[in-house]
């Protein structure tokens, strides 16, 4: 099958995750989902095909004569979309060439305008690959999954050397669960990229710190008839708090490396209500002075209110992984080489988020990310381009040849 063959029939499968369950993986559409991957890449020949208890689909390729000695590469993408948007029914719709101007979704009434999503100028002459408006495509990131699978398929059909692959496909990513019962020793990689990105030709290894603040708001319900002096209206004195964040430093507002505060769960009643807000910051100094920001907030409110009316909890989730993989350049470096001999130029932008690869690499397993050719993910508007993710096979067949020249010695 070609890529497109490739992810047009893997987003048939829902596989929405979702983290209310508490199950892993979160829900079954994503083991459908692996357990099709693995009949597949069985019959394509690879080694020791398993879905662990967790749900993660591991499968290995043996090194080619003269290359047992290069270092075990790891390739790795997930299997579960953004419960944003639908990801039932997917019927997506294919633009052949995509002339410029706006495209409708299908009859949603939805539309890509070029006026709205400036991205579009640059695919025209491209096949488009689009939703028809009432789901999402699912090129996060079954595009990703394709590419893997189709750039392995390719090497082993043309016989091409390379050194030992381990191809992993995580659940759960999209909920913050993808590397947590990931098994780096008993996938055995000694270094991975994700492919899990946006253009082709991006090679991504700074991603944000984050983390979540859950602030707990403790009011006085009483009549509203006599209410004057006794009552303390909690979801008012969430409204203060909010408003106590600077409104600039916000997703809608920032880009690069700006870090922000986004408020993404409001709760409660005149009694008590809860808060919780996203931290994200590139720098590890200013990440923590916005932690501190929020305990200064409390306090704040807390002088004016009372002692424990508001109180915050702060919880960790993902690390800059960038400080991991300046320790190893030459996996930038063959990436950037692939690119090129790809035809594309390397760009490396921020991360405005987290990947698996932030927290595999923090735990041993260093571990960069690569585009896929997908853009406006997580929604009705999501699109892909079928000669980016051609492009993406190539580069990732050249960083597979150029691992099967190196010896471990060599320290990637």
């Amino acid at each position: 099958m070609t890529v497109l063959e490739r992810f047009l029939r893997y987003v048939a499968f829902d596989t929405r995750s979702d983290e209310s369950t508490g199950k892993h993986p979160s829900t079954p559409g994503q083991r459908c989902l692996a357990e099709a991957l693995a009949g597949e890449l069985r019959e394509l020949g690879l080694h020791r095909v398993r879905i662990t208890e967790y749900g993660h689909l591991v499968a290995e390729l043996p090194p080619t004569p003269g290359c047992e000695a290069a270092p075990v590469l790891g390739l790795i993408a997930h299997l579960d979309t953004a419960g944003e948007a639908s990801g039932a029914n997917v019927r997506p719709q294919i633009v052949d060439p995509y002339r410029g101007g706006i495209l409708a979704l299908g009859q949603s009434g939805k539309m890509l305008d070029p006026a709205v999503f400036p991205v579009l100028n640059r695919f025209h002459g491209h096949t488009l690959v689009t939703t028809d408006g009432t789901t999402l495509l699912g090129a996060d990131d079954k595009a990703g999954i394709a590419e893997i699978i189709t750039a392995v398929a390719e090497i082993m059909a043309a016989g091409a050397p390379h050194g030992a692959l381990r191809l992993a496909f995580t659940p759960d990513e999209e909920i913050g669960e993808g590397a947590r019962y990931f098994d780096i020793a008993g996938v055995g990689a000694d270094c991975a990229y994700t492919v899990d990105g946006g253009a082709a030709g991006e090679i991504e290894f700074q991603n944000f710190h984050a983390a979540e603040a859950t602030f707990s708001i403790r009011g006085r319900s009483v009549h509203p008839g006599s209410a004057r002096g006794v009552m303390r209206n909690a979801i008012k004195i969430a409204g203060e708090l909010q408003a106590l964040f600077p409104p600039e430093e916000a997703p809608e507002y920032t880009d690069g490396f700006a870090g922000f505060y986004h408020p993404v769960h409001l709760s409660g009643n005149v009694g008590r209500a809860e808060l919780v807000s996203l931290l994200r910051d590139h720098d590890r100094a200013r990440f923590e002075a916005r932690k501190e920001f929020c305990r200064t907030a409390a306090a704040t409110l807390n002088r004016r209110y009372g002692s424990g009316t508001v109180s915050v909890a702060i919880r960790d989730q993902y690390a800059n992984m960038e400080e991991i993989i300046r320790r190893h350049p030459e996996l930038i470096e063959i990436a950037e080489q692939a690119i090129r001999e790809a035809g594309l130029e390397p760009v490396s932008p921020p991360i405005r988020g987290g990947t698996d690869g932030a927290m595999l690499s923090f735990r041993g397993l260093p571990c960069p990310n690569l585009g896929t050719g997908g853009y406006n993910f997580h929604g009705e508007y999501e699109f892909a381009s079928v000669q980016e993710m051609t492009a993406c096979v190539r580069i990732l067949r050249g960083i597979i040849a150029a691992f099967g020249k190196l010896r471990k010695e060599t320290g990637a």
